[in-house]
């Protein structure tokens, strides 16, 4: 390709509304343009990149046996009523109807669809198998940000494993989850493997993996130590034992005039810290009014309670719904002496001597003891973890940052086999449900995430494998025969090496050749001018590392060439 001829356009400025550094450097850089929120086109230079990481990908999927599939985006609701997720999924699925009224909806996921397919299966015979495609995936984002990390419509690698069993799941789960740490390796960083809440997609166990950026939305506990990594919303840490002093022998009421909170509550005279308190919450659990008890000093991860509790519909009371239920206002809420469900963050569990709200504005208890005076229905893990706490494996301190995820695995079991009534049978003659996993890898995220990691202050720096271009040859003056001359003969050198080069030959300034090419961010340049051409050499620079060799211009060819290829090995 001569850049002459490409659709390279380049931008001088950052973007007005770009944070993400991805973002800003995929836009000016000329691999994308935005459509509208969410939306975004590839470019010609975003499309090879983006090609080249399905193959990596691909390659990695058919070395797991997996057979490449195109579903169709378009799903008609019945298939997704069928396993509950058509009321189940919020505004987040694009739906809409076609000609006769029937309900359709875009697909944000293919685990129904390949239930469906899978439902052709007959005997455990033709099972294990793994099922995979490349497709657009549509997702209603009520925020769409930072480029191509979060946006509306997007390309997915979701594959499928189908067995006989949790055993052969579990083996599939393993290969699947070695094969991304491969893929992720290709790709040029390194993903952290983290615990996570299944959330929608249902199932007993789900890994994601976690890219560290800034421009991120995941918050992970992570310990350096012994590797132990979660996602907030799941994470653990071992909390240290607490010895309360003993307390009276019933719980005393005091006035707490203007206490609406944790914090007022530790800065009121005879108050207590928020380690000593129990916070009250209130939620509406398919209807029911339910109360759940964490410390004073503890935050409540609703993906914990989600988790926790088999309902179809739970959110925070209104201030309404409070009042009625308790007869006073959140702030003093308290569980003793209360006929509503209540659950109790294990942090809680043996707890004496604490203080909570009296369900009377302006009061509380103190001298609570938990078990004497609290009906605690259940015992959950409900609290976020904070940096700092020790880790649940090793106990040295967890740190906790913001992460991108680029991959997410899941163990699926029999949900969507057993809704789209996909059996076979088993050696005995009888039928079982097929057992599946499922595992997605963004495609556009990654080449996102990959720039989040690979870039300076000039640009981008692409990892060879993933570049648009390995070789971008720069011919200073291109007016000058002898320069224009070598630069094809090295071009077309290049080229009948098996390299993907791109010939700069534009009449512009050498620094803006040079600026482009930075910016591009083209793993390796050589530099053809009259000065050098006069020496018998031209210039090879590393995009990464910035050295420069001089290279005999009749040899300049093989050496990048081995250059390319020691580096692709």
């Amino acid at each position: 390709m001569r850049w002459s001829k490409a659709f390279i356009p380049t931008l001088r400025d950052d973007p007005a509304d770009a944070e993400a550094a991805s973002h800003k450097l995929l836009l000016r850089a000329g691999f994308a343009r935005q459509l509208m929120a969410g939306v975004y086109s590839l470019l010609p230079l975003g499309q090879r990149v983006r090609l080249k990481i399905i193959e990596i990908i691909r390659r990695e999927m058919n070395e797991l046996g997996g057979q490449e599939f195109e579903l169709p985006v378009m799903h008609p609701s019945e298939i997704w009523k069928k396993s509950g997720r058509w009321d189940a999924i919020g505004p987040e699925m694009f739906r809409l109807q076609d000609r006769r009224g029937g309900d359709i909806a875009l697909g944000m996921t293919h685990e129904e669809i390949f239930a469906h397919v899978a439902s052709e299966l007959r005997s455990y015979k033709q099972l294990p198998q793994i099922f995979y495609q490349f497709q657009s995936k549509f997702r209603d984002e009520a925020r769409p940000k930072s480029g191509l990390l979060r946006v509306r419509e997007f390309t997915m690698k979701d594959s499928y494993s189908l067995d006989l069993d949790e055993a052969g799941l579990d083996a599939a789960f393993d290969r699947h989850f070695e094969a991304y740490r491969k893929i992720f390796k290709r790709l040029g960083f390194d993903a952290i493997a983290v615990e996570a809440s299944s959330g929608m997609m249902g199932g007993n166990q789900s890994i994601e993996f976690m890219l560290r950026s800034d421009a991120g939305e995941d918050w992970i506990a992570s310990c350096e130590a012994c590797g132990y990594a979660g996602n907030v919303e799941k994470a653990t840490s071992k909390l240290p034992q607490v010895e309360d002093e003993p307390g009276p022998d019933a719980p005393e009421k005091f006035a707490t005039p203007g206490v609406r909170s944790i914090q007022d509550l530790e800065d009121f005279e005879g108050g207590a810290p928020g380690i000593r308190q129990i916070k009250t919450l209130v939620y509406r659990v398919d209807g029911q009014d339910v109360l759940l008890l964490l410390r004073g000093c503890d935050s409540l991860s609703e993906q914990k309670l989600l988790d926790g509790v088999e309902a179809e519909e739970i959110r925070p009371a209104t201030g309404e719904e409070i009042q009625a239920a308790l007869g006073a206002s959140a702030g003093s809420l308290g569980a003793v002496g209360v006929s509503s469900y209540v659950i109790a963050d294990e942090a809680l569990r043996g707890r004496r001597n604490m203080t909570t709200g009296a369900n009377e504005d302006d009061f509380h208890l103190r001298g609570v003891d938990i078990e004497r005076d609290v009906d605690v229905k259940a015992w959950l893990d409900l609290r976020e973890v904070e940096d700092g706490e020790p880790c649940p494996m090793c106990e040295k301190p967890l740190a906790i940052y913001k992460t991108v995820e680029v991959g997410h695995i899941f163990k699926l079991g029999t949900k969507y086999s057993e809704a789209m009534d996909a059996k076979v049978l088993d050696k005995n003659g009888v039928a079982q449900a097929i057992v599946m996993g499922s595992y997605g890898i963004g495609v556009e995220r990654s080449l996102a995430a990959i720039v989040e990691v690979h870039h300076d202050e000039a640009g981008i720096m692409w990892p060879l494998d993933v570049a648009p271009f390995e070789v971008v040859i720069s011919v200073v003056k291109p007016k000058d025969v002898a320069c224009s001359e070598a630069g094809d003969r090295l071009y077309d050198a290049l080229i009948a090496g098996g390299i993907d080069v791109l010939l700069d030959d534009r009449d512009e300034r050498p620094g803006v050749k040079f600026k482009d090419a930075d910016l591009v961010g083209i793993p390796y340049r050589l530099t053809i001018g009259p000065k050098g051409m006069a020496d018998g050499v031209v210039e090879l620079r590393s995009r990464r590392t910035g050295e420069v060799r001089d290279l005999q211009i009749d040899r300049a060819a093989e050496t990048t060439i081995d250059t390319v290829l020691d580096e692709r090995r």
